[in-house]
């Protein structure tokens, strides 16, 4: 784009000294909000500028709040980060915290005025939200099970390792003098390994010729970046929606010997944008370990180059993988960016959703329960019972992709003592919730999010009762995975599920169906604007022809058998 001038956007983060101004200038004045052009630069820092959509009056300001995210790679949450931002919430925030579908929390209602105090106060208990939102690398995704056997252990500790690398260079530091008064004593601390591919950073194509910043440049990169690590047969991590997809493979002492490699997956879309789509990853190959590092920087750089800057909708990897195909994308990335070797896959077994619900033992002596929370959303006195179980055990907190939270590092002498508080807290079979509860997942939405259409966090426990509710009366016994979000910006990855609800208009949802239960395939839009009140009736003919097919295929298979004119038949679509 050199001698071109640049879109606004592009031009914004160049002009932002290393993503520092205005936001550095407009935190010292006493607006309740933030200007366009900081407001862009702040999703760098990991908040969005909100206000509460409820409260919206004719003629009267907006009542501003931020949200916050945390960089938490594999969904690691220690005591002290969750007991700050357990006190954090309930002294500067909404009360809440609510465990994202990247394994992160989030907090809600902070005003401007507190956001240094805020942010300030999850550096110090060591923690960051630092490239939580904006064009870059965000959250690294792994399993959440703390599990010491097979994968898992490479599997964490390759997701903080590319967090790690593909953590920003100078940002970091326009970071620390914005939140903790350019106090250094707090800067990403990687390892030699990942310290020694970031020197590579430097060199050949991966350079983006900005020695402050060389991975990413001044610009970063396009759009958003999504990358996920995993085990073979656990796709608890939606493998294939991120930009890069990494499959562990261990030799017999754990120790990493490579990773199966996927690119190009992504779920945002614009209504009525037909050119926008949701994507699933495809394969690239596999790399042994020791070139693991130099192939994520590579192909991260290659999307730097070559991702679309002129049209943001269009900018996220997956669209360049669609335009230019998968054999280009690997010729370039070979002979520009990645002097390693790739070769074909490896065989993986058949994946599975995990969800880790209940207890289970981690390692000799040592426990883990996984809790289910709907939505993800954590408040009240069930918010403050989980703090004081956490506080007085001193336990370690892990957040799924599917919004529920693992409580760590339980010995063997105190599992009576915390299930009896679980048990004072309503938990009384964590790993057993409701069938449609279980893996159901939904976006924030209305009141919060500026890009909602309609409602989803707040309606979800509603739909799924009534869901259970027709399934029970027509004697359907099978589960059936079910996400809702209230824009077509796709958040809870509603493009993977069996049926998925996607807002549309007030109330008003475009279904889609066919997904598979493993996260393998995606559902495909069969109405544009069902009102929420018609929605049994419209699926009835659907779910007894699943019935009287025998059952035993899942309801996303079942469609995808049918056939589209067969399914739009049924729905009188």
């Amino acid at each position: 784009m050199e001698g071109i001038p640049l879109p606004k956007a592009e031009q914004r983060k160049r002009d932002s000294l290393f993503l520092k101004e205005p936001l550095l200038t407009e935190l010292g004045n006493d607006r309740p909000n933030f200007s366009e052009d900081a407001l862009q630069i702040l999703k760098f820092h990991g908040s969005y500028q909100q206000d509460d959509r409820d409260k919206r009056e004719k003629g009267k300001d907006k009542q501003w709040q931020m949200m916050l995210r945390l960089r938490s790679p594999g969904g690691r949450i220690p005591t002290a980060l969750f007991l700050a931002m357990n006190d954090l919430a309930d002294r500067l925030g909404d009360g809440t915290l609510r465990a994202t579908t990247r394994q992160a929390f989030q907090m809600h209602g902070v005003p401007k005025a507190d956001l240094k105090e805020v942010i300030g106060t999850i550096v110090r208990n060591l923690g960051s939200t630092l490239a939580a939102c904006g064009d870059i690398n965000r959250n690294v995704m792994a399993p959440a099970a703390p599990f010491d056997k097979g994968g898992y252990p490479a599997a964490r500790q390759l997701a903080d390792e590319i967090a790690d690398l593909l953590s920003p260079e100078s940002a970091e530091g326009s970071y620390l003098d914005l939140w903790v008064d350019g106090d250094l004593s707090y800067r990403i601390k990687a390892g030699r390994k990942v310290n020694a591919v970031r020197k590579r950073q430097f060199e050949g194509a991966v350079f983006s010729g900005d020695q402050q910043e060389p991975l990413y440049g001044d610009t970063y990169l396009p759009r958003k970046f999504k990358v996920a690590v995993t085990v073979p047969g656990d796709n608890s991590v939606d493998l294939l929606t991120q930009d890069i997809g990494l499959v562990v493979f261990t030799d017999s002492n754990g120790g990493l010997r490579g990773c199966n490699v996927y690119v190009g997956g992504g779920m945002g879309r614009t209504h009525n944008k037909e050119e926008t789509f949701a994507r699933i990853a495809e394969p690239l190959g596999y790399v042994a370990a020791d070139q693991v590092l130099d192939l994520v920087q590579s192909i991260l750089a290659l999307q730097r180059d070559h991702g679309d800057r002129r049209l943001r909708r269009h900018a996220r990897m997956k669209y360049l993988l669609h335009d230019r195909g998968i054999q280009w994308f690997r010729q370039e990335l070979m002979r520009a960016y990645f002097s390693g070797d790739l070769k074909p896959l490896r065989s993986e077994p058949k994946p599975k959703l995990n969800d880790y619900l209940g207890w289970h033992r981690h390692r000799a002596g040592m426990w883990f329960v996984g809790i289910p929370l709907l939505c993800g959303r954590l408040e009240g006195a069930f918010k403050q019972g989980l703090s004081k179980i956490v506080e007085t055990y001193q336990l370690e907190i892990r957040l799924t992709p599917n919004q529920d939270l693992l409580l760590c590092n339980i010995g063997t002498p105190q599992r009576a003592s915390i299930r009896t508080a679980l048990e004072g807290l309503g938990i009384n079979t964590p790993d057993m919730p409701a069938p449609l509860a279980r893996h159901a997942i939904a976006c924030p939405a209305l009141p919060t999010c500026g890009l909602a259409i309609t409602e989803s966090e707040r309606t979800l426990p509603s739909v799924l009762e009534r869901l259970d509710s027709q399934l029970q009366r027509l004697e359907i016994d099978k589960p059936v995975l079910i996400r809702m979000t209230g824009c077509p910006n796709g958040c809870a990855r509603p493009y993977m599920a069996e049926l998925a609800l996607v807002g549309s208009g007030v109330n008003q949802y475009q279904l889609w169906l066919g997904g598979s239960a493993n996260l393998q395939r995606l559902a495909k839009p069969y109405i544009q604007k069902l009102p929420l009140d018609q929605l049994e009736t419209a699926i009835e003919p659907l779910l007894l022809s699943w019935k009287e097919a025998g059952g035993r295929r899942t309801l996303g298979d079942h469609v995808q058998k049918l056939g589209d004119q067969a399914v739009s038949a049924l729905l009188n679509a």
